[in-house]
């Protein structure tokens, strides 16, 4: 996302720019602050959030194209780049609401 944010046109439209760099963040945050989480079920949480945001991501490309900052196959690579960080991310909630209470752990046990 960066790389294609600095692309000239796209460089200039700082409102757009801004928007799909927070949502490309977002998402990877989002899996940070949920990994320190107590408890699956606030990790899921937060894997929604992350989820969210990679479709953030695909909406803003659309406008991206739309105004012609970026090309059919930059579009696609993104898009297609989100979509998959998408589906493990769903894959992901899917293992952790497998989990009955009693074999609940904690993920990110102190060291």
């Amino acid at each position: 996302v960066y790389g294609l944010t600095r692309k000239t046109k796209f460089a200039c439209d700082f409102g757009l720019k801004g928007q799909i760099q927070d949502a490309a963040g977002s998402s990877m945050h989002n899996i940070a602050e949920g990994f320190d989480s107590e408890t699956n079920p606030e990790f899921v949480r937060f894997l929604r959030y992350a989820k969210r945001s990679c479709t953030e991501v695909q909406s803003e490309l659309y406008v991206a194209l739309d105004q012609q900052y970026i090309t059919n196959n930059e579009f696609q690579d993104v898009y297609d780049h989100a979509g998959r960080t998408r589906a493990a991310i769903r894959g992901f909630i899917k293992y952790l609401l497998t989990y009955k209470q009693g074999q609940q752990k904690k993920i990110n046990p102190e060291r």
